[in-house]
């Protein structure tokens, strides 16, 4: 499931809510790994909610930009934009 969000966030890069759907997909697996992982190694899981916290701010960051960009360009389209503008 890893390789199937690595997959739509390299090929489909026509829209940025897709994307950030994409990121957030990637990281929840990366989040299941880590706790089946720690969870049978009988480890410390307080790693986890560090993790928890970070993705939880990339998400927000990616949001607020999304935002930005549909407000000053009115749709989230990568290609209806020049980049160097904004």
């Amino acid at each position: 499931m890893y390789l199937v969000g690595c997959f739509t966030f390299i090929y489909n890069q026509k829209y940025l809510l897709i994307t950030l759907l994409s990121l957030e997909f990637i990281v929840l697996r990366l989040f299941i790994f880590m706790f089946v992982y720690l969870n049978n190694n009988n480890l410390e899981i307080y790693f986890l909610i560090i993790f928890l916290v970070f993705s939880v701010c990339e998400g927000v960051l990616g949001l607020s930009i999304l935002v930005l960009i549909i407000r000053t360009h009115g749709n989230n389209y990568f290609q209806s934009f020049n980049s160097l503008l904004c």
